[in-house]
């Protein structure tokens, strides 16, 4: 007896570690496109369903190889927490650009995460995981910079002025409001 409920215990946390673990969960819905759920890699959205609008925004982004080449070295002490809808038009145009700005930027993709939100209206915007909690999170796609665990500053829905732009006002630490920024509060 004591055998069996230990071998189902142990079944049971190899099972519940293996599903908090998986990543680029992806949401079938009949008569839908698919979308990418909790937490994903930049890898996976070159795949598959997401390629043809992930490809082409990263590979014609223009960007800004100066700004760039000044945020370099600072930019790698950030951690960046992004949230995205692969469902979401801004998160289509912005994310592949703003990957592509931290690939030129050699940033450390351990210092990355990307969380993709729901579509459905049960949990609109909302993650398996709840890495949204407490974030405030209304738009997408919505990058948080934080900077020895406190967040700094965040870019929402789209830059201010660019995405080069608006990463060096944040990690340079000046004057930056993001757009929709009614209860955001950053010291």
């Amino acid at each position: 007896m004591k055998l069996s409920f230990l071998l189902t215990t142990l079944l049971f946390s190899f099972y519940l570690t293996s599903f908090s673990q998986h990543t680029n969960q992806e949401v079938i819905l009949e008569n839908q496109q698919p979308f990418l759920l909790g937490e994903i890699t930049a890898k996976a959205l070159s795949s598959n369903s997401y390629r043809s609008w992930y490809e082409q925004n990263f590979e014609n982004y223009e960007a800004d190889q100066n700004k760039i080449d000044v945020l370099k070295d600072k930019l790698s002490s950030f951690n960046i927490l992004v949230f995205m809808g692969t469902w979401c038009g801004d998160s289509k145009r912005e994310v592949p650009r703003f990957l592509k700005i931290l690939e030129l930027a050699d940033f450390p993709l351990e210092n990355l995460k990307i969380v993709a939100l729901d579509k459905r209206k049960e949990s609109y915007k909302k993650s398996p995981k709840g890495e949204e909690w407490g974030l405030n999170i209304r738009r997408v796609p919505t990058f948080i910079f934080y900077k020895n665990g406190k967040e700094v500053n965040r870019i929402i829905e789209t830059p201010v002025t660019s995405l080069e732009d608006d990463i060096l006002k944040i990690i340079l630490k000046q004057e930056y409001i993001p757009n929709y920024t009614s209860s955001l509060h950053f010291d």
